[in-house]
């Protein structure tokens, strides 16, 4: 009896620290949505930050609108975004009685990328307006060959979409016949895989398969981007809800903004807030 007393002791044991241990892992979960030209960060940051904290995170590149979208209606943690709040974003988050706080994270840069061949290699902002509001239609155009120009753009929910359609579009639309791409790596991918095509990525995402395109004769170098020189920079940020803010993803916050953590913007691509 004694025997059998003990294994039962033990089995409940077992199951009540199997029951904590679930209970404690759930409970710090932390889940971040939004913009894909922050994913290379946030993705790389959480691998180091798990392997020190052993805390739980949940990432999906969803865009900076839903991002924001998901932390106000309390579906994230975390929101990811490659464009700052819209006063209407503050506005609804304020009627709902939700504190937001916005958190810059690194500077990046849009690069309008071609196909590696073409030997088009400077554009201006006035330039690739035209381009994408369809007034220019062929390379030859702009000093390149005589083919039409394919363009690429993002859908209207992305955060780099708005902040081209800020700075290069000043509003204006994107031609009819674009073909709208749902991520940078989709942008990336199209482009490199056609000769005539245009589109444009965060800095982060750009490797030898595509040729960044110097803007208003300025480089897209990291100097350049931290420095304001580059006409099409940007901060990337994170948003949280200080009224539901879990310690836990105010730690990761707080990692991404630490010197390993600014070590890892870098690694990723994207330029640091501090060297």
């Amino acid at each position: 009896m004694k025997v059998k007393s003990f294994l039962i002791f033990m089995i409940i044991a077992i199951v009540s620290s199997l029951s904590i241990g679930f209970s404690q892992t759930k409970g710090s979960k932390v889940v971040i949505k939004g913009s894909t030209t922050v994913l290379p960060i946030a993705q790389k940051a959480l691998e180091a930050f798990y392997a020190k904290t052993k805390i739980v995170i949940s990432l999906s590149g969803t865009g900076s609108g839903d991002g924001i979208k998901s932390i106000i209606d309390g579906s994230c943690d975390i929101a990811n975004s490659s464009r700052e709040m819209k006063k209407g974003e503050w506005d609804l988050a304020k009627a709902k009685g939700e504190k937001i706080k916005e958190v810059a994270i690194a500077y990046d840069m849009i690069v309008p990328v071609v196909h590696p061949s073409n030997p088009v290699s400077k554009l201006t902002i006035d330039q690739l307006k035209a381009i994408y509001v369809g007034e220019i239609t062929n390379w030859s155009q702009v000093g390149g060959k005589n083919e039409k120009i394919v363009v690429i753009s993002r859908d209207s929910s992305s955060g780099t979409f708005e902040v081209w359609e800020s700075k290069v579009m000043k509003k204006a639309e994107v031609r009819k016949d674009a073909l709208l791409q749902a991520s940078n790596g989709a942008v990336l991918s199209v482009v490199a895989n056609n000769k005539r095509a245009i589109g444009y990525l965060g800095y982060g995402y750009l490797d030898k398969s595509v040729k960044a395109i110097v803007v208003n004769n300025v480089k897209p170098t990291i100097p350049n981007g931290k420095s304001g020189a580059y006409p099409i920079a940007r901060k990337l940020y994170m948003y949280v809800n200080e009224s539901k803010l879990k310690p836990e993803a105010k730690k990761y916050i707080d990692f991404i903004l630490s010197k390993e953590g600014q070590k890892i913007v870098k690694e990723a691509g994207f330029i640091p807030l501090t060297d």
